[in-house]
């Protein structure tokens, strides 16, 4: 192994350019004569639109265009459409809907595209839109999945009545009914996934051109030839080489930015129509909090069913998951099918049946959000273990124990079909334990009541199924002077690739990893890619990289012996260089290029199975008993990732997963008004994400004993493990330190004000509730 070379830790290459400001974000894209789109947008969450006019804003100063939906009707241009179906529902059974560029007859959601201004200047485009004048007949609206539920009010669409879009299902109904009816106890616990907003550090932006007949879009997504495929097809009408879509640096993608958004269509179907590329760049309050995707937002009811020896005998789960507006590319997926892999967890449950209601509501579009389902799944179970723990009078970690898949056990088939191919879970929860000092808690707890605080250690443990069932293809070229790239179809959203993706090439060609450049982000250069969600970058792209890097060797080894005149079998490959040991004889492996400028090999990588990646958090807070405030004090992870290579990227996946797992949990909450359906934390002033001061210094612990058998490098995938382990054990943590004045649950977020009512509910010797009552 090199310098460069799997487990070593080498500090980002990206990172220099970016600290000097010479990262190149959409926004920092120049392109001569380009003009600047604003979009119009509803000020109602539901209503019909009775008329738009467009005549002032013309008049306006620098106004080139301001469209509305019959323009892009008169052009054929088509919707964005929903390209997930819970396999349980079938075709019929999902209440498809598209999503239209601008709206026609109706708005439903506040913040719904109605027009589309382009001007000279952004200013002028703002000024502009403001002219544009829509009139709308004010319509009911819904915000809560559960209302909606409920029936009667407003009617979002006309082919889902009652604002059903589907009933989806996982596992056997019949066989968990049977088990739950022999259950010795059932435990049961009603929970709450609150709706976050993304924020991505740099907000969307795209910048359309039509040039020569073709599209080109530079956009920041997590996977350009996705967008690029709908664009051509759901679109345009085209074919897929009429459009190009470019990728720069991302700051941030997370699952939102890998959907196709309407403001993309609309720069692209101005610059056609305009004749000039224009620019579009969102803003935090006016754009990003109202349009973009947003995430989780379920309620559900659980029950676990145990024998009399403590052993889960089945899994039963109803969930009412609000899918917004409109369905977004993957919406139905994070509370469906996308928890197919992960839904026992690491524990031993011979049945489970779970029935998932999605419903429309007059919001943004629910997307995939880092974990995608499975903090969700992680959060239910480890919650409703907790509380079965307390309620039976042993030791969660006792619990836990008793049920977890033994590592003797694997591969491990669970009970909706995934295949656990490794895992020491209670290995790695027993020494987690250790680590934090979990035995003496209780003299913790006695020294934080005397200086009125609430102490409180909360552990979860979390598996999650990532980089499965998919492919992947890389290239490995070098030039004349020995510099090298690598073209893949994955999209770095800050993660790192640059760096891991160097590590692997130029360990395997034996050159220094600054010869090494990244080649992603363009359809024109890269063939095929399936982008970067659900943690598959690096299981997936590494093993393609290192495959194609032998494959390039391999050629040039018989182009080197041709021109050395020995036998292929004499010669040794070493620091970049073809040797005959012995003599003199040698070439350089970019001495071979030749006449075609670069030597080069493809590898495509494929795979039917997951990597389960899986770990121990966690985390010991207080509570101040007069104000009710939360603070982390010690937050301690224990992770599986298979083999690692390179310890301080996955650190810094894991710390910023943590982080955004702890902002769900204590800070983050979306509310709408339940009449009029307005956003209500629309700005940071009424958002709060986690800052420094609310998530401590992450101690972090690796078994890398336990390699991936799935994976040919070992790797298993380390993207969104933090946030999933996260919430449940920051929730576990408060209800422990809460347990004993009667609390067995506090939906997220929990906040100071919620956690105080409590308390003050127990000062005035009311019986404290057990679930969110308070807000």
């Amino acid at each position: 192994m090199g310098r460069f070379g799997m487990g070593q830790a080498v500090s980002r290459l990206e990172d220099p350019r970016l600290l000097r400001g010479e990262g190149c974000f959409t926004d920092d894209i120049v392109v001569p004569s380009v003009a600047h789109g604003v979009v119009v947008r509803s000020p109602h969450a539901h209503a019909r639109i009775m008329s738009v006019s467009t005549d002032r804003a013309m008049e306006m100063p620098g106004v080139l265009a301001v469209y509305t939906a019959a323009d892009l009707d008169a052009a054929g241009v088509g919707e964005i459409r929903c390209h997930f179906t819970p396999a349980s529902c079938g075709a019929d059974g999902v209440a498809l809907t598209s999503t239209p560029i601008l709206s026609r007859d109706k708005v439903r959601l506040a913040g719904d595209a109605v027009a589309f201004v382009v001007a000279e200047t952004l200013l002028q485009a703002r000024d502009a839109a403001l002219e544009v004048e829509v009139g709308y007949e004010e319509l009911e609206s819904v915000s809560s999945a559960i209302e909606a539920r409920r029936g009667g009010g407003a009617q979002i669409w006309p082919q889902a009545p009652g604002n059903q879009c589907f009933v989806a299902e996982l596992g056997d109904r019949a066989a968990t009914d049977e088990a739950m009816a022999g259950a010795h106890r059932v435990v049961r616990l009603t929970l709450e996934h609150n709706r976050v907003v993304v924020n991505s550090m740099e907000s969307r932006g795209a910048i359309g051109e039509f040039k020569d007949g073709r599209f080109i879009l530079d956009a920041g997504t997590q996977g350009v030839h996705y967008v690029r495929d709908q664009l051509a097809q759901d679109i345009f009408a085209v074919p897929a080489g009429d459009v190009l879509v470019r990728t720069g640096d991302v700051g941030g993608g997370f699952g939102m930015k890998s959907a196709l958004y309407r403001e993309y269509v609309m720069v692209l179907f101005a610059a056609r129509a305009l004749g000039r590329p224009v620019k579009w760049v969102g803003e935090r309050s006016s754009d990003s909090f109202l349009a973009d995707t947003q995430a989780r937002d379920q309620v559900d009811d659980i029950e676990l069913g145990l024998d009399d020896e403590h052993r889960f005998v089945a899994l039963r789960v109803r969930s009412t998951s609000n899918m917004g507006a409109y369905l977004s590319n993957y919406g139905p997926g994070s509370s469906t099918d996308f928890q197919r892999s992960v839904y026992p967890g690491p524990y031993r449950l011979p049945v489970l049946h779970a029935e998932i209601n999605g419903l429309f509501t007059n919001t943004p579009s629910i997307e995939a959000y880092r974990g995608a389902g499975r903090p969700e799944c992680a959060y239910r179970l480890e919650r409703v273990i907790e509380k079965a723990a307390r309620e039976i009078g042993i030791s969660a970690t006792e619990l836990r124990r008793r049920n977890f898949v033994g590592a003797e056990e694997m591969p491990y088939t669970t009970a909706l079909g995934a295949v656990y191919d490794s895992g020491e879970f209670d290995a790695n929860m027993s020494r987690a334990m250790e680590l934090a000092d979990a035995g003496s808690i209780d003299a913790r707890k006695q020294a934080a009541r005397e200086v009125g605080r609430r102490r409180g250690l909360g552990m979860a443990y979390y598996i999650e199924g990532c980089g499965g069932a998919s492919s992947e293809q890389a290239r490995v070229e070098i030039d004349s002077h020995g510099d090298v790239r690598l073209l893949i179809g994955t999209q770095s959203n800050g993660q790192g690739h640059a760096t891991a993706y160097g590590q692997l090439v130029a360990d395997e060609l034996q050159v220094d990893i600054d010869r090494i450049t990244l080649i992603q982000g363009d359809t024109d250069q890269i063939l095929t890619g399936g982008g970067t969600t659900g943690s598959r970058s690096i299981p997936m792209g590494a093993p393609c990289s290192v495959r194609a890097a032998q494959k390039l060797i391999e050629a040039g080894r018989a182009l080197a012996a041709e021109q050395l005149e020995v036998a292929v079998a004499d010669l040794e490959y070493r620091d970049g260089c073809f040797r005959v040991p012995g003599t003199d004889l040698t070439v350089a492996l970019g001495a071979l290029v030749g006449d075609a400028g670069v030597l080069g090999r493809d590898h495509e990588f494929q795979v039917e199975e997951k990597t389960y990646p899986n770990g121990c958090h966690v985390c010991e807070l207080e509570i101040d008993e007069e104000t009710g405030s939360v603070r982390i004090l010690r937050y301690l992870v224990l992770d599986d990732f298979g083999t690692v290579l390179n310890p301080m990227l996955l650190a810094g996946q894991v710390h910023g997963g943590i982080a955004q797992g702890v902002g769900q949990a204590l800070l983050e909450h979306t509310v709408f008004d339940a009449e009029s359906g307005q956003l209500l934390s629309g700005s940071f002033m009424d958002y709060c994400l986690p800052r420094a001061s609310d998530v401590v210094d992450v101690e972090m612990h690796l078994n890398c004993d336990v390699p991936c058998k799935t994976n040919p490098l070992g790797i298993k995938g380390g993207g969104e493990a933090g946030t999933i382990g996260a919430l449940p054990a920051v929730v576990n943590a408060v209800v422990d330190a809460l347990a004993d004045v009667g609390v067995t649950h506090v939906d997220m977020p929990v906040t100071s004000e919620k956690v105080w009512r409590l308390l003050s509910h127990r000062s005035s010797g009311e019986i404290p509730p057990n679930r969110e009552d308070f807000g």
